[in-house]
């Protein structure tokens, strides 16, 4: 096989910065800029994140079948993510409900993150060759910006949200 560390090393550093806006995001309180600014930080780099994870990440390993199983798993939980992130724009960030439903959040993204890094992208390590990387390297950086700048906070209240 071939060094496949670039592009989970890659990854694992969004993972980190995810990690620390939401540190920051816990530190604060009420409906204030600061909240508000890195909610939208937030949103774009998990909105931008998974769109490219999934372009040169997941859609690399879809064509595998051992993997097939654990990447609809993590695809379907990006598509949660997005609800709960719409919902969230959609609270009121004074409101108690809004520092509840983040925590909720903050909890099920921390371990979807750690589920990524610790199960998946070992398994998946074990079925990449040169000519994946090769597509991925070209993909995700590329992906990750392009989608970065379309991506907006987008309110939608979960029981309002389609299938």
């Amino acid at each position: 096989m071939t060094d496949t560390t670039e592009i989970f090393d890659r990854l694992k550093q969004d993972h980190d910065k995810h990690r620390e806006l939401l540190d920051k995001l816990l530190e604060t309180s009420g409906d204030t800029e600061q909240r508000e600014t890195l909610f939208e930080e937030l949103t774009k780099e998990l909105k931008s994140h998974a769109a490219a994870e999934e372009q040169a990440l997941y859609a690399t390993m879809l064509k595998k079948p051992a993997t097939t199983g654990e990447t609809r798993h993590s695809v379907a939980e990006h598509h949660e993510i997005d609800e709960a992130l719409n919902d969230l724009a959609a609270t009121d960030m004074s409101s108690g409900a809004w520092l509840q439903k983040f925590k909720n959040f903050e909890h099920r993204y921390r371990h979807h993150i750690e589920e990524e890094e610790e199960d998946h992208f070992p398994d998946f390590e074990e079925h990449l060759d040169e000519a994946d990387m090769e597509h991925m390297r070209a993909v995700f950086d590329r992906r990750k910006k392009e989608e970065k700048a379309d991506a907006e906070v987008t309110p939608e209240k979960m029981e309002d949200a389609k299938d």
